[in-house]
């Protein structure tokens, strides 16, 4: 069984296969027409949905859905991860990354962060000038900054440690 988590709120348990599926032990009947490998129009209970896949992150298992207009975010949790969440061992995958490393060498052109600032994953760092280009340092997880070792104007080399988180 399938557990579905949408908008984190909003728990289904799915079961069954393609053709014929139970959502909370009740079972579901719809009627599908695929418009494009992203589209797909669904008939329930003489109702009509117009369902488009946004976006979709394998690695997270999250997926946003448009549904007549309206997105929502979604999380599977398939019987594998409720597993190892039933045995204590759901966090396993999760690297905490308690450095950010120069990806080339370069010049620090700005310092978005401080100490102690939260970051979310996706947050802009520090901007990076390398061979003519600005690149901008993304963090790649959710956590505190602990030291900023660099400053505006800094040369770096390759992998140097240019952050260090909590």
């Amino acid at each position: 069984m399938d557990k579905i988590e949408v908008n984190k709120n909003i728990i289904f348990n799915i079961s069954g296969d393609a053709t014929k599926f139970h959502v909370n032990d009740q079972p579901v009947e719809l009627d599908l027409i695929d418009i494009s490998a992203s589209e797909t129009h669904i008939l329930y209970r003489n109702q009509s949905f117009n369902v488009e896949v946004v976006e979709v992150n394998q690695q997270d298992k999250t997926c946003k859905i448009k549904v007549n207009g309206t997105i929502y975010q979604t999380k599977v949790e398939d019987r594998f991860d409720q597993l190892l969440k039933n045995l204590g061992m759901d966090n396993l995958n999760s690297n905490k990354v308690l450095e950010m490393k120069a990806p080339m060498p370069g010049m620090v052109l700005k310092v978005l962060v401080n100490a102690g600032d939260e970051v979310k994953k996706g947050d802009n760092l520090l901007i990076l000038e390398a061979m003519k280009m600005e690149n901008i340092l993304k963090s790649t997880t959710d956590g505190t900054v602990s030291k900023v070792l660099v400053k505006q104007g800094d040369k770096v080399e390759k992998n140097q440690i240019l952050i260090q988180f909590k």
